[in-house]
């Protein structure tokens, strides 16, 4: 296990910064996921942990020793990539023992450790066949393997379930995590989906446009985004933001939504917000201080998902299937509990 240390990282090419000061300590043994959309910088980040880019500027550490201009060879990192780069002539076996043979490993311990990553993997009954005559997820799962077989203190994984189908990326979320807690490596993971991130990782650093908006759990960024940004992004759907304006009254603080109606709440200060609420926060109340217009009804097996219109505001809810729900066009009238409502600065998108 390795503790990785990066202070003030940056990397430009050109006149385009695609990382931008960076300070991000990840935990020996610790499974961080960098999430962002595509050109965040995620991949930019995990290419100079590994050596493959030298920072512009700053500095990455290993438990200390300094890693600027130390080779990729030399720096003990496994690396899976989107691609797979699996050697199509070979067998399952010799691809995971190709790695242990090119370090000199003696062949009992190369026999037991690829038996014993092809039993974690499922990747028993194939070992003997070619890569070439493998389906797409079976490659990757071996691509995995191969990284892994090796027992890298750090393990970079950069989009690997990218290409594979859902069906199959529900496997690997669970096997990676399993292998990750097996051999106890440091794991960075880059991915664009939420989903992944939030369903493996210790904690999620969460990207935009070359800077590092929030670390924390998955818990933590869910719950208490630091940013409209962020609030968007985590969830599925993701955090609704409506434009409102704080008000106080005799029965205490509310924000005025307009043709949305109102909503009480805990904590605030008198000028225009962001109200914020998870779609899953929302409870039918035919008594609601809130009511907008269905405008479409998506029935998703156990979910049910209402779009909601009101003046200028839209919005999305989260159901129970077995909730009943108005129909297209029909008024929906609901509340929020006030501790489940984020406000934010309209001009700075930040947290308030």
């Amino acid at each position: 296990m390795t503790e990785i240390v990066m202070r003030n990282l940056g990397k430009d090419f050109g006149g385009f910064t695609a990382l931008a000061d960076m300070d991000l300590t990840i935990g020996s043994g610790e499974f961080v996921a960098l999430l962002g959309p595509s050109g965040c910088g995620k991949s930019t980040t995990m290419n100079m942990i590994a050596g493959m880019l030298d920072p512009t500027h700053g500095e990455i550490r290993f438990d200390g020793r300094m890693m600027n201009g130390v080779p990729m060879a030399k720096r003990g990192v496994g690396f899976v990539f989107q691609n797979y780069a699996i050697f199509t002539h070979m067998t399952v076996r010799d691809n995971l023992a190709y790695g242990l043979r090119a370090r000199g490993v003696a062949k009992p311990e190369i026999a037991r450790r690829v038996g014993d990553i092809a039993d974690l993997l499922q990747l028993t009954p194939l070992l003997d066949r070619k890569a070439a005559r493998l389906s797409v997820n079976i490659l990757q799962r071996l691509a995995i393997g191969r990284s892994a077989v090796v027992e890298p203190a750090i393990f970079l994984l950069d989009e690997p379930l990218s290409n594979v189908d859902a069906a199959f990326r529900a496997v690997m979320r669970s096997e990676l995590k399993a292998l990750q807690r097996q051999f106890r490596q440091t794991m960075v993971y880059v991915t664009h989906d939420q989903l992944e991130a939030m369903t493996m990782a210790d904690r999620i650093a969460v990207m935009d446009h070359g800077k590092l908006l929030q670390v924390g759990t998955p818990l933590e960024v869910y719950n208490h985004p630091v940013d409209t940004f962020v609030a968007r992004f985590i969830g599925a759907p993701g955090m609704n933001l409506l434009a409102g304006r704080v008000t106080s009254a005799d029965t205490g603080l509310t924000v005025d939504l307009g043709a949305a109606g109102h909503c009480p709440i805990q904590a605030g200060q008198g000028g225009e917000v962001l109200f914020g609420f998870r779609p899953e926060e929302v409870h039918p109340d035919p008594k609601g201080p809130m009511e907008m217009t269905v405008t479409t009804v998506e029935r998703i097996g156990a979910r049910t998902i209402l779009h909601l219109a009101a003046g200028s505001h839209a919005a999305k809810v989260v159901l129970d299937s077995e909730t009943a729900v108005p129909d297209q066009g029909e008024a929906f009238r609901f509340s929020v509990s006030p501790g489940a409502v984020r406000l934010f600065d309209p001009q700075t998108e930040r947290a308030l």
